[in-house]
């Protein structure tokens, strides 16, 4: 199975169990007229908006390139993101809001060891799914099956706390306890929208992934070969789960064009063996200058013109640079 197709397959079962929990909650609500517990089953109300949402992105990103989409169609997952990080702020707003009304005008609460139950329930099956697609998404590079995994132990996070809550509440009597762990977790709930929302417009932008690109160019440094004398100009565009990477290699100029293709399928391999198989390369090669001879420790070259000296270290800086390395 691709990984396209996996991703599709578990954020199926997510929008389905989601919908199931959501009811859950709310049966536990109408129980216990708990607003702390209404804090939950309105976060559930994005979770199911979110894992159908999901659903349909990651159905449009397992989409093959077309004539429209040369590069795919792995932006979707980013718009995504984009939608569950502003619906889980705008849950996060609304249970304010919620709180505050009912600090202001209490209401009698029922059953609140039976609503317990309930959402401690809801808290495990949404821990175990979540991180199951966190581990998956990671796998996969899914930022949509990620942000509904982080979305959803977020979730758990907050009914536990909830729960902790309710248990004061029941011990105690004191009806304030209700909405203050509601306004606290909601503040969480809204921190955690932005982060979701921050990651999917950077990548919607294109940003740099730094962490990415640093693990990157380890590799490389560490699997170089003799014949790779230089690289830079280095990007790298995430599409979904496809990572389109492409560069500048530098090998010695008298290798024939199929000598110099298999360094440059040498670097495919190595790229695919660390990051996966969802990878499109562009490699740009050139030939060396006697200026890198200086740079370079290929034994036994015929056409060296200087000595080397001193193999440059590849870095985040200087590999990105769209400049030939050299000796100063």
């Amino acid at each position: 199975m691709s990984t396209a197709k996996q991703n599709l397959s578990v954020q199926r079962w997510v929008a389905a169990i989601s919908v199931l929990l959501l009811a859950v909650k709310f049966i536990a609500y109408y129980s216990t007229h708990s607003v702390a517990i209404l804090t939950d089953a309105l976060e559930s109300i994005v979770n199911v908006a979110a894992g159908f949402i999901g659903l349909y992105s990651l159905y449009v990103a397992a989409k093959p390139r077309d004539q429209d989409h040369p590069y795919g169609h792995g932006k979707a997952e980013f718009l995504s993101a984009a939608i569950e990080g502003t619906l889980i702020g705008t849950a996060g707003l609304i249970i304010i809001y919620k709180a505050v009304q009912n600090l202001i005008h209490p209401v009698e609460l029922h059953k609140i060891n039976y609503g317990i139950w309930l959402i401690a329930v809801t808290a495990c099956l949404n821990f175990i799914v979540g991180y199951f697609c966190i581990r998956t998404g990671k796998r996969n590079n899914s930022l949509a099956l990620t942000a509904s995994g982080k979305h959803l132990q977020t979730d758990t996070w907050s009914t536990v706390g909830i729960i902790i809550g309710l248990v004061l509440l029941y011990f105690t009597g004191y009806k304030w306890i209700d909405s203050t762990i509601a306004i606290l977790f909601a503040l969480y709930i809204i921190y955690t929208g932005y982060k979701i929302l921050r990651t999917s417009i950077a990548g919607i932008m294109d940003e740099a992934d730094v962490k990415l690109l640093s693990l990157l160019v380890e590799v490389l440094n560490t699997n170089r070969r003799e014949n790779w004398v230089d690289l830079h100009n280095l990007r790298v565009i995430k599409y979904g789960t496809v990572l389109h990477v492409d560069c500048h290699l530098t090998v010695p100029w008298f290798l024939n064009v199929h000598e110099a293709h298999k360094e440059v399928d040498a670097l495919g391999i190595l790229i695919r063996k660390e990051f996966g198989e969802s990878l499109e390369l562009f490699v740009h090669s050139d030939g060396c200058l006697p200026f890198q001879c200086k740079i370079c420790n290929k034994t036994d070259c015929p056409e060296r013109k200087n000595n080397f000296e001193k193999r440059i270290n590849w870095t985040l800086e200087n590999i990105s640079q769209n400049k030939k390395h050299e000796l100063k």
